[in-house]
């Protein structure tokens, strides 16, 4: 969990140089090794050795004070607002804030334990407070609007242009224009959601480490591979139910038990367990939150001037509106559910052939979706999981990378992690020269998110010294028995190069403020550069790494059915994904109408044709996405709009007839991954591609129709 780049401008460097001199806490918290700045090689790095859970709100509530102390004092000074005594010290300030909120994101994330909890659901709603103090003190907006509405701006460089019109759209968004009063209002609602968003997280997580698939009969485990089924007896193990095999309620466990698993019954069971995350009735409901939640966000939005959240929350996006959102997810809707009734119909001639006596359901999609594979294109999935163990996935990211930008990784030892599962690699360019620190974290663990996501602990930046990023990548792959490789689904490989995107896109930055740089760029558009990364799994070269425990690199007949497949099942992936993303939009543009989250669901799928054989890819009451944080409330279109970006800008690599064309390359890095915020991301995308993105390449990877100039389609 990271504070959006869109909240209180001193977090916005939050990450920047740990290793530079901070200002000296008070002398009472000097002791507190959060408060430190980071030492050692590289810039200085974490000191997770150090970290204890009792020392985070002390930690906290210091480096807030401080941050305090810092803006107060840029606020008040009596000079005229310049970039250079305004912009630059609001660059500088809050370092110690974010190395504290680095360790306190990363324990919210991995290691949540019942301890940390508590500290979470008391200090979620001071942060909020804290963020509002700062984007409504009336003397700093003032400094900050003066220098934006001044014909001296002209003379400031086009990235310093830039980091002007983020602080100041920042403000006026979080509404540092509003009365007194409204501020007042506005702050309260702000720490009534940061409560409710901490809650709503740890409901999700109970139910993930409190459910789970139990199983006791080896009958039950037909059709599941040896590997899942020592995972399982491993999970048990850990859980103290030798003898029997436990699938933990995640994603990297469950769904492929529902994919190999042949009991329909079991199946059945999986999904429910799966699906029923946060919505069961009592303490761990997060029903009654998630209305709560949109009722104040509604309010948040009066406050602010917005008919509702969604028009808020997309002001300054790429999409703009929601209207333009919904546009682009209905385009993508209607062929996808099209083709979703043909697979489904093709599905179900099977089971009526096999004697099945039902009607596919969603526990029997993904099981029904591989038979269907393997009679069409001979191809079952099962055969390419050997070729995909995480060390060599891992290796080929690494080798794309350096064929792309020039990078190498270098596993470092010796550095404090916050598990023993974590390892560090070191990360240089092609002059040899430091770039950053990769961590990697594969692993499911009691206190861990499910999913898979990328943070990053300290912000590239050139203003006040070359500062290198530390970045990493996080994942719940299940472990394989002692000794064991461990394999991976096509889909998760395909995830893993997807947040490796993102951590790239950290690497690669090369601006001056830390505000613009890396990943801090619009919702709907910082998913571009991870998508465009997946494409590189699935080259030539790349597959070459794909080997087995022999050391066997995957025969071509295999590699052949593959991209034979390649427009397979992709429906099924935009149906569920855009279901989710169409109910999002529209819950938010429900205003101050209160909604029942159960039965605007069904109403709203039933509205959209939802076909019956899917659910949404997350159900309202676990799409933390949404309800944990609002980074992508309003906002989980912006995978489907990134994806329209990335499928086109993939094409440049395609055109130029190699996909790690060195010129296409360095174009890419150039104009996208490293400018970071200093260009606005539609300028940047035409500077790249030489125009605006079409939808047409989307249309073509995913097997739908592509309308002619004439209106007609082209199957």
């Amino acid at each position: 969990m990271k504070f959006s780049y869109l909240i209180a401008a001193s977090l916005m460097a939050a990450t920047a140089p740990a290793a530079l001199a901070a200002p000296a806490v008070p002398a009472a918290q000097a002791a507190n090794p959060l408060l430190a700045p980071w030492t050692g090689p590289y810039g200085g790095v974490p000191a997770f050795d150090k970290v204890q859970v009792s020392l985070f709100k002390p930690a906290l509530e210091a480096a807030m004070a401080e941050n305090l102390r810092e803006i107060d004092a840029i606020a008040n000074n009596p000079a005229p607002p310049t970039f250079d005594n305004t912009f630059v010290p609001l660059e500088q300030a809050g370092r110690t804030l974010g190395r504290v909120y680095t360790y306190y994101g990363i324990w919210s994330s991995n290691l949540s334990s019942p301890e940390f909890q508590k500290v979470e659901q008391e200090m979620s709603p001071k942060l909020s407070a804290f963020q509002d103090k700062i984007i409504q003190n009336e003397k700093l907006f003032r400094r900050i609007d003066a220098i934006y509405n001044s014909p001296d701006k002209a003379k400031l460089t086009p990235e310093q242009q830039r980091l002007v019109w983020v602080y100041w759209n920042n403000f006026t968004q979080h509404g540092a224009k509003l009365n007194a009063a409204d501020k007042a209002a506005l702050s309260q609602v702000n720490q009534q959601l940061a409560g409710l968003y901490t809650t709503f997280a740890q409901n999700e997580l109970y139910d993930e480490e409190h459910d789970a698939l139990i199983l006791d009969n080896e009958a039950q485990l037909a059709g599941l591979s040896p590997a899942q089924v020592a995972a399982a007896a491993q999970e048990a193990e850990r859980r103290g139910m030798k003898g029997k095999w436990v699938f933990a309620n995640t994603r990297s466990a469950m769904e492929p038990f529902l994919v190999n698993a042949t009991d329909r019954s079991l199946r059945q069971k999986a999904f429910e367990i799966w699906t029923s995350r946060g919505d069961h009735p009592g303490a761990h409901d997060n029903n009654p939150i998630v209305t709560k939640i949109l009722q104040l966000r509604a309010q948040k939005a009066k406050l602010l001037g917005y008919p509702t959240y969604a028009h808020w929350h997309l002001a300054d996006t790429m999409a703009k509106t929601p209207d333009k959102a919904l546009d682009l997810m209905m385009a993508a809707w209607k062929p996808a559910v099209a083709q979703v009734h043909k697979d489904v119909a093709e599905m179900q001639a099977i089971v009526d052939k096999e004697g099945g006596n039902f009607k596919i359901a969603p526990w029997d999609y993904r099981y029904y979706a591989e038979k269907l594979r393997k009679a069409k294109y001979d191809l079952d999935m099962s055969e390419v999981k050997p070729y995909l163990q995480l060390d060599h996935v891992r290796e080929a990211m690494f080798w794309a990378a350096g064929q792309l930008y020039g990078f190498t990784f270098t596993k470092v030892e010796g550095l404090p992690v916050f598990n023993p599962d974590v390892t560090v690699y070191e990360v240089k360019g092609r002059d040899g020269q430091h770039v950053g620190l990769w961590y990697f974290d594969p692993y499911a663990r009691p206190g861990k998110n499910s999913g898979a996501w990328m943070n990053e602990y300290r912000t590239q930046s050139n203003f006040d010294g070359a500062i290198p990023t530390i970045v990493s990548n996080n994942a719940n792959f299940v472990k394989a028995a002692p000794g064991e490789p461990v394999t991976i689904s096509f889909d998760d490989a395909e995830t893993m190069f997807h947040e490796f995107g993102h951590a790239l896109h950290g690497l690669n930055s090369a601006v001056h403020y830390p505000t613009l740089a890396g990943t801090n760029v619009a919702r709907d558009y910082v998913e571009f550069p991870s998508q465009i990364n997946e494409h590189f799994m699935t080259t030539p070269q790349v597959m070459k790494f794909l080997v087995n425990a022999k050391g066997e690199p995957m025969p071509q007949a295999l590699v052949d059915k593959i991209k034979a497949a390649q427009h397979f099942n992709q429906a099924f992936s935009v149906v569920e994904a855009q279901a989710s993303a169409i109910v999002d939009m529209k819950m938010h543009l429900m205003g101050d109408k209160p909604v029942e989250p159960h039965g605007f669901e069904k109403t709203t799928l039933a509205e959209l044709g939802m076909p019956s054989e899917i659910v949404m890819r997350h159900r309202i009451p676990q799409f933390g996405h949404v309800f944990a944080g609002e980074g992508y409330a309003a906002g989980y279109y912006g995978y489907l709009w990134a994806e329209v970006l990335d499928q086109d800008a993939y094409q440049a690599f395609v055109e130029a007839g190699n996909p790690f064309d060195p010129a296409t390359a360095k174009r890419f890095h150039d104009d996208i991954l490293s400018v970071g915020n200093t260009v606005d991301p539609a300028v940047a995308f035409r500077n790249f591609r030489g125009r605006d993105p079409s939808v047409d390449a989307w249309l073509k990877d995913k097997g739908f129709p592509v309308p002619t100039a004439t209106g007609a389609t082209n199957e």
